[in-house]
């Protein structure tokens, strides 16, 4: 959504299609989980007083609708791009199907996973997580609006301080706001690395996956490590 206080900013989406094209064309294989919360978060609707599992389906629409918006953006840089859906839109999306995604992955088509896990009360991160595993990732990149994993809210607190590498139990242990417990234990489970980063600066995803030390990086060893404010 940008500056917007919700929505979603044409700026934004040509920033990170352009980014996504120099990826693309350096041979990496792609696959993206994005979220909803710029058009609707399940969580707040539902402590608004809206049934959980509701608002979670709604929810899961959204995260379709920047998959699509997104896609567009793409297919307009030249990248073959295929939006996959948990939830059957055959309208819009093609389902998931493991297989294919991979099948897709192969041919360097960029892949979007939509709807999240297509259950309730599972969150994007979660979703994230299953689909890495699934598609036997590398690596799962956390793109976020802050340099990534601070002791506590760097927007509400100017003093707080940034981790540059952590473990995943630290992660558990300290209650850490990276992604949820499940996210992150399906991740330990398999020894997949998280590396969370602010994607709001241009050339941020390229600069991660060219090695250079950017956020916070979560893996099986980890030790705290705190690069100041």
């Amino acid at each position: 959504m940008g500056e917007k206080p919700y929505g979603i900013d044409p700026k934004v989406l040509i920033q990170i299609s352009k980014e996504l094209k120099w990826l693309v064309e350096a041979g990496l294989e792609l696959a993206l989980v994005i979220g909803g919360g710029n058009i609707f978060r399940g969580v707040s609707g539902a402590s608004a007083g809206m049934d959980r599992a509701s608002a979670d389906y709604m929810g899961m629409l959204a995260t379709v609708m920047n998959s699509l918006a997104l896609q567009d953006q793409m297919e307009k840089q030249g990248i073959h791009t295929r939006v996959m859906s948990a939830l059957p839109i055959d309208a819009v999306a093609e389902p998931y199907i493991r297989r294919r995604a991979i099948r897709h992955l192969e041919k360097k088509r960029v892949v979007i996973f939509a709807s999240g896990t297509g259950n309730p009360y599972f969150s994007t991160d979660t979703a994230a997580s299953l689909r890495a595993m699934e598609i036997e990732a590398s690596v799962v990149l956390k793109a976020t609006r802050v340099q990534g994993v601070f002791d506590k809210d760097p927007l509400k607190h100017k003093d707080a301080v940034l981790f540059q590498q952590l473990s995943y139990i630290e992660v558990l242990q300290k209650g850490l706001q990276v992604m949820d417990a499940t996210a992150v234990s399906l991740c330990m489970d398999h020894k997949l690395p998280i590396i969370v980063f602010d994607m709001t600066n241009p050339e941020n995803i390229r600069r991660v996956l060219a090695g250079e030390k950017l956020g916070t990086i979560v893996s099986q060893e980890g030790n705290s490590t705190s690069g100041g404010k």
